[in-house]
């Protein structure tokens, strides 16, 4: 049956369509084509290859960016919380800091005045201060620095290998190989401290020479941490055990960097001028 309004198809004498026109069983013309497809845009284009699926490249891309995280924390930086007042006031319990790591490579190691977080060398902490994540979810966050494990402090070195750390001067303060410091810009001014090492239970202590491979450290905040000078022998203490004032520089994961939380509170942290003063061990 033919429809009226349409006008034939012109043939060529032998009975075929003419190729310019685009009527049953000729070629279609690619500028008609074309044409078409920018009339028509839902119609079929080329084809492409397909992606992954949604959910499956949400879970690679969650899947990387942890990888990139543990590997941040594992080489670069770390995040912290400071569990208590003893290194204020320049850290106030609760802070967030960042610590790096990058210092330390290559036999780099810690210097007098540094900030830095280290393991727990083995009874400096209590029970409750060295609790661990305990279930997957925990453990995931603390893999990825953001679960506050416990089983860390965090200290200022005050003698390297070969210091002498004494206490204390007629002013209350403590000398490293002979130089009086003077620590008014980061320890702490408590008024009922009478000197700035105060942890044994008196002013008048010596510490050292320091061992090769271990570091003297001190809270900023003197009458309040149980820093090296915490860890050494009274007279008559038959229960100490002499050298575990010492950390080992293997226990230190990395030095200070900046607090970055709270807000009001952040900032980048630097090493006193001070400690640059500082003559070799003799």
């Amino acid at each position: 049956m033919t429809s009226p309004d349409r006008d034939p198809v012109p043939v060529e004498s032998d009975g075929t369509a003419h190729p310019t026109e685009t009527g049953r069983g000729a070629e279609p013309d690619p500028a008609v084509t074309e044409s078409r497809s920018r009339s028509f845009p839902g119609a079929r284009g080329p084809r492409r290859e397909r992606s992954l699926p949604f959910g499956v490249e949400t879970l690679v891309l969650l899947a990387v960016a942890v990888g990139l995280a543990v590997l941040v924390k594992t080489f670069l930086l770390q995040v912290f919380y400071i569990p208590s007042e003893s290194m204020e006031p320049g850290l106030v319990e609760n802070d967030r800091i960042v610590v790096q790591k990058v210092s330390y490579w290559g036999g780099g190691t810690p210097e007098r005045g540094d900030v830095v977080v280290f393991q727990d060398p083995g009874d400096w902490l209590g029970e409750e201060e060295t609790r661990t994540a305990s279930n997957p979810v925990t453990k995931g966050l603390d893999a990825l620095g953001l679960y506050p494990g416990g089983g860390h402090l965090v200290k200022r070195v005050v003698g390297v290998a070969g210091d002498t750390i004494v206490c204390c001067d007629e002013a209350g303060r403590i000398s490293v190989n002979g130089l009086p410091m003077e620590e008014d810009a980061y320890v702490l001014d408590e008024k009922n401290i009478k000197c700035r090492g105060p942890m044994l239970g008196d002013c008048d202590w010596q510490a050292g020479p320091v061992p090769e491979g271990t570091v003297f450290v001190m809270g900023d905040n003197r009458g309040h941490s149980a820093d090296s000078s915490f860890q050494m022998c009274a007279e008559g203490d038959t229960a100490c055990v002499p050298g575990d004032e010492f950390v080992p520089v293997d226990d230190i994961v990395g030095k200070v960097m900046a607090v970055f939380w709270p807000v009001g509170h952040a900032g980048l942290l630097d090493r006193p001028d001070v400690f640059a003063d500082v003559p070799d061990p003799s």
